[in-house]
């Protein structure tokens, strides 16, 4: 409760924010205000040392040190006939272009389960996600072959650490911490949310966090319109060079965002519920998070609807359609739509090649069609929701290069366009009085009246 004191504390002292920049219909260009603000949050509290705690209780015992300080060092001895080569100590990497960081310590030979325990653990300081070619990685075996310390470096210098202590895994962001100022970035649509973002200065990835929170809502493929409403509240992370002069380095997290376009109203508010761990959360205190989202990747357009009755172009007779066809180019990535276990994979008749993937709740997502399956998925590997799973194809019974999404609850089909309001258990957060004031300070920024017109986006 102290830190969530001192988190509400600091928020209240936040009164105004200045805008990047906004796309107005009618409002003429006011004068430039300055982009920086004071920080929302200090970096003590916002970006702390040491975060991600967690109990992995099927863990291997971490190394003794005392008995590695005890023990003779080890020299290396020939090995047995047909025995498998000793696994390094050290191992150091650079991740490639279109390779990710997942299947990148698959190859340096990490199995499945620790990459998912250590990408898992990661996520409280660094995401993969937001992996760049270029970005190095140095593991660190015990003499068992177990993983006990995975340091990564960014291609911008930011340094991370997952480490082993006592049972646990623990991850800590390794020193240089971000100077981070609060600003607020409003517009207009145009074309789409990347060239918009853009044409207003900021970074493309502030556009793939904003779309990725309001993805259970929103199609951001095919259901923004010209005119949709979108504001953002976020962090500008800056470094200070050896000459005192803070230097831009990119977008931080999104604090609160706003869209309003043909599918309604969203807002969402980022709050931590124990420090170091926080989510978005609607202003009712629901949690944005959700089971499933709209699509499986980003289509052209919809070819075939869930249907009981759909006339079928190759076999030229009516029969059951039921799932949805998503028209989109050759190679365009797909993604799981949900966490889950992969329970099936390969051709698959009239589907080609198939993907089938089971998710909690009775549910299992099929995705037919393909051209091919994404490197490092495999039949028993558990895949996390938006983790690109394979490319679409023309495989099997299609006429273009689609893939057919279809998805069955206790074995039965259900509509897939149903089923996007179905919410993660979280639990709702309404009833806290933290959140109650952090929403009021939070929506006040985002809000803010102060805008700098930029022509560009109109």
């Amino acid at each position: 409760m102290q830190h969530r004191g001192l988190y509400l504390a600091l928020l209240a002292s936040f009164v105004s924010v200045p805008v990047v920049g906004i796309a107005a219909r009618t409002r003429a260009p006011l004068p430039t205000a300055s982009l920086l603000v004071p920080p929302l949050l200090p970096p003590s509290e916002s970006v702390p040392g040491l975060l991600g705690w967690a109990d992995f209780a099927n863990l291997p015992p971490a190394e003794d040190p005392a008995a590695q300080a005890a023990a003779p060092a080890e020299t290396p001895s020939p090995s047995a006939p047909g025995s498998p080569a000793p696994v390094p100590r050290v191992v150091t990497g650079t991740i490639e272009s279109g390779v990710s960081v997942a299947v990148a310590l698959r190859r340096a030979g990490l199995t499945a389960t620790a990459v998912d325990l250590v990408t898992r653990e990661m996520a409280s300081v660094f995401d993969f996600r937001r992996s760049h070619p270029g970005d190095r990685y140095t593991i660190v075996r015990g003499r068992s072959g177990g993983v006990v310390e995975l340091d990564y470096e960014s291609v911008t210098h930011e340094k991370y650490r997952v480490f082993r202590e006592g049972s646990r895994l623990v991850a800590e962001k390794k020193g240089g911490d971000f100077v981070r100022r609060t600003a607020r970035l409003a517009g207009i649509i145009s074309s789409n949310l990347y060239d918009v973002i853009q044409g207003l200065g900021e970074a493309p990835s502030l556009a793939h966090d904003f779309a990725d929170i309001f993805a259970y809502d929103v199609d951001f493929a095919r259901g923004m319109q010209r005119g949709d409403e979108f504001q953002i509240l976020y962090e500008r992370l800056y470094r200070t060079d050896a000459h005192g002069h803070e230097r831009y380095v990119r977008p931080g997290r999104i604090l609160a965002a706003h869209y309003a376009g043909a599918s309604g109203e969203h807002t969402a508010i980022y709050y931590q519920t124990d420090p170091g761990h926080g989510g978005y959360y609607r202003p009712d205190g629901t949690p944005v998070h959700r089971s499933f989202l709209a699509a499986p990747l980003q289509y052209t357009r919809v070819s075939s609807t869930f249907s009981r009755a759909r006339f079928h172009p190759i076999l030229k007779y009516t029969r059951p359609h039921p799932g949805i066809d998503y028209a989109a180019p050759l190679g365009t990535p797909l993604w799981a739509v949900g966490d889950g276990k992969v329970m099936e994979m390969g051709w698959e008749g009239g589907y080609g090649q198939l993907i089938k993937i089971q998710h909690e709740g009775g549910y299992v997502s099929y995705y037919a069609h393909l051209s091919r399956f994404a490197r490092g998925v495999h039949v028993g590997a558990m895949v996390r929701q938006k983790q690109v799973i394979g490319y679409v194809g023309q495989t099997g019974l299609a006429t273009g290069p689609h893939v057919c999404f279809r998805m069955t609850k206790d074995g039965e089909f259900v509509n897939p366009a149903q089923l996007r309001g179905r919410t993660v258990a979280l639990g709702s957060v309404a009833g806290d009085k933290d959140f109650r004031n952090a929403r009021e300070t939070l929506l006040a920024g985002l809000r803010s009246s102060q805008f700098v017109a930029v022509d560009d986006a109109l």
